[in-house]
């Protein structure tokens, strides 16, 4: 089922919903979306800037095509899409395929006073993400991991 899930605004969180910000910074970084069910997105159509959909074998569905991956809406007459480039949406990675990402690096994820601080190892040096919220703690650590390989 489709799952307009909880109504977001650009930079909310909701329980392991990494920021719009970040999914950006992460994507412009070079981080590939392979969709799989249970994946998180955001459309870039400003009417559907707030909604959270989440992908499902039953109702979104990627398709490939010569032309490139789509995602496919089956059967979701309350919505007006037949389906979206997958360019046209945003991943929003959770907090788990963060973590799965950073593989060897990941050294810790620690509760401090208000934030929450996510540790790795690059090149034998201790590098901590600080932030609020878990998921962008490690979209942080993620994000430098990127920026290293570019």
């Amino acid at each position: 089922m489709i799952s307009p899930a909880p109504r977001l605004r650009r930079a909310r969180h909701d329980g392991g919903v990494i920021s719009t910000d970040l999914a950006l910074a992460l994507r412009d970084a070079g981080l590939v979306w392979h969709p799989r069910s249970g994946d998180r997105f955001q459309l870039s159509e400003p009417e559907f800037d707030a909604d959270v959909f989440t992908v499902s074998e039953m109702t979104i569905e990627p398709r490939e095509y010569p032309t490139g991956r789509i995602l496919a809406f089956n059967g979701t007459t309350e919505w007006a899409l037949d389906s979206v480039a997958q360019e046209e949406a945003l991943w929003l990675p959770s907090e788990a395929q963060l973590r799965e990402m950073l593989r060897g690096a990941f050294r810790s994820l620690r509760r401090l006073a208000d934030v929450y601080e996510v540790e790795i190892v690059v090149a034998g040096e201790p590098h901590m993400f600080e932030h609020p919220e878990p998921a962008d703690a490690y979209a942080l650590a993620v994000l430098e991991l990127l920026r290293r390989i570019a």
